[in-house]
């Protein structure tokens, strides 16, 4: 996303009790290829979600078979099958794997976002939507 404008982000949430939620982030980037698709976000806005993408602020994308994350481990291999901007490893997991039910007994492998409410839990959606603000 390098370019002359600039994006915002919105995280929407939602569990399986219909319970909602959302993160706003009022400066977001991702830099070329070149630099690992590195991710840049500022200006928590906290809708009720709390803040679980900042911690990945400055993290290379990783993916099982281009491991960028800070662990010795491949975070996107060995845990969670999906591709995220991973740091040792996350809290936020927004392409984990679907859960199609609650299910407790279930945790580290669906899509999460662990600051709403101290979880590991998989929610039932997480929306990312990007907009252009100048």
């Amino acid at each position: 996303m390098n370019s002359v404008y600039e994006y915002k982000l919105r995280v929407d949430l939602e569990d399986f009790e219909g319970q909602k939620a959302y993160a706003l982030y009022k400066s977001f980037s991702v830099d070329s290829e070149a630099d690992g698709y590195k991710l840049h976000v500022s200006g928590f806005v906290d809708g009720g979600a709390g803040d679980s993408l900042s911690p990945h602020n400055g993290m290379k994308f990783s993916t099982f078979d281009k491991d960028q994350d800070l662990l010795g481990d491949n975070c996107a291999l060995k845990y969670y099958q999906g591709g995220f901007w991973y740091k040792n490893c996350y809290y936020t997991n927004p392409t984990g794997n679907y859960l199609w039910e609650k299910d407790n007994r279930v945790t580290n492998t669906g899509a999460t976002w662990y600051y709403w409410k101290k979880s590991w839990n998989s929610l039932k959606s997480i929306s990312m939507k990007i907009r252009r603000v100048k």
